[in-house]
């Protein structure tokens, strides 16, 4: 969050130094830029504002603005495009947001009604969120919907190899081979799950995770050998089990139609981050105490793979409680102005479909 802070401060600056005949020409530019997904040149912004200008003032406009790192332009190319401040500049200040159409209000309205339990509903706004935006649709399950510790058992296999059976309250059972840096014998094995059992049985997977997250930054400082060990031989199964459908992604696909994001390397690291999940949960646990629609554009979300995308995301409530966080991910150039209402809607159907 310190880096989304500084550049924040950042774009306060840069607005009260920008005049407003330059704040035009920056939504022009970045409207254009999502639209096509090309650097836009001098010409064509001096066409698109409408405004009477010389050729050489609306290159002093868009160096002004690049002075102030709002725009760049690429090697390849004489034209320009924003960068994160000057997205970050657009969406805080020249935005303007576009209602969802009836149609796309009656779509997601009535992909909602009828019967369904909480899991079936989370999948249902996730690929409604990607079919509507044509980008990555993401939801969390809600809270009091995820798992509870019961117990772990610790099972020596061959080697220095180590069966973990993680039982949740809901009765699901999750394995895990973890391999470690030295044999452990049966009844070593028992004391660290009888350790961990009397620490954790009761406690929301997420609270566990979270513990042991923090305890292992501090491994092997003031531990004694059980603590230590117990904390290592448990984060593993207990992070893949507290991730297991912990969130919903559809529609990874729809990111291949964006050019700036359709390598094939760029196309698997971010296949892999959906898979894996653990980051994105994390962004979307940054979103749980906040107040409306967030937005994290590029290098925000503080995950380097997604430097090239943004996060908008939404909570949902139900009995005016936070129970979970939805959104959307896509390229940076997405268009913000239907895609924020759209994430919105999504959030208060979702919950009022919870509610029933």
């Amino acid at each position: 969050m310190a880096r989304q802070t500084t550049l924040t401060s950042e774009i306060h600056q840069n607005e009260n130094r920008v005049s407003d005949r330059a704040l035009h020409f920056l939504k022009v530019l970045v409207e254009r830029y999502i639209r096509e997904g090309q650097p836009v040149g001098s010409r064509t912004l001096a066409k698109d504002t409408g405004l009477d200008l010389s050729p050489a003032t609306v290159r002093n406009v868009m160096s002004d603005l690049e002075d102030m790192g709002l725009v760049i332009s690429p090697h390849t190319s004489a034209g320009r495009i924003p960068t994160v401040a000057g997205y970050r500049l657009f969406v805080d200040s020249l935005l303007t947001v576009r209602p969802p159409s009836d149609d796309d209000i009656a779509n997601l309205r009535t992909r909602f009604e009828g019967p369904a339990d909480a899991k079936q509903l989370i999948e249902t706004a996730s690929m409604l969120l990607s079919g509507i935006t044509h980008l990555a649709g993401v939801v969390m399950m809600p809270r009091h919907e995820r798992h509870v510790f019961r117990q772990i058992e610790l099972l020596p296999l061959a080697g220095t190899r180590v069966l973990a059976i993680l039982v949740t309250s809901d009765g699901e059972v999750h394995n895990r081979i973890i391999a470690t840096e030295r044999q452990f014998s049966p009844a070593q094995l028992e004391q660290t799950a009888n350790y961990l059992n009397e620490i954790f049985t009761g406690q929301d997977l997420r609270d566990v995770r979270k513990r042991l997250v923090e305890d292992l930054k501090h491994t092997h400082q003031n531990m004694d050998q059980l603590m230590t060990r117990a904390i290592l031989l448990a984060h593993e199964v207990v992070e893949s089990a507290e991730q297991k459908d912990d969130c919903f992604i559809a529609g990874q696909t729809n990111l291949m139609g964006f050019g700036e994001l359709a390598s094939l390397e760029r196309l698997r690291q971010l296949f892999d981050a959906f898979n894996e999940k653990r980051e994105i949960l994390h962004i979307l646990d940054r979103c749980i105490a906040a107040d409306g629609v967030q937005i994290f554009i590029g290098e925000e979300s503080g995950y380097a793979l997604l430097d090239d995308c943004s996060v908008v995301t939404q909570t949902y409530r139900v009995d005016d409680q936070v129970v979970g966080v939805l959104g959307v991910i896509g390229p940076t150039r997405m268009d913000y102005q239907r895609v924020i209402p759209i994430v919105d809607v999504t959030a208060r159907l979702l919950a009022a479909a919870l509610r029933q």
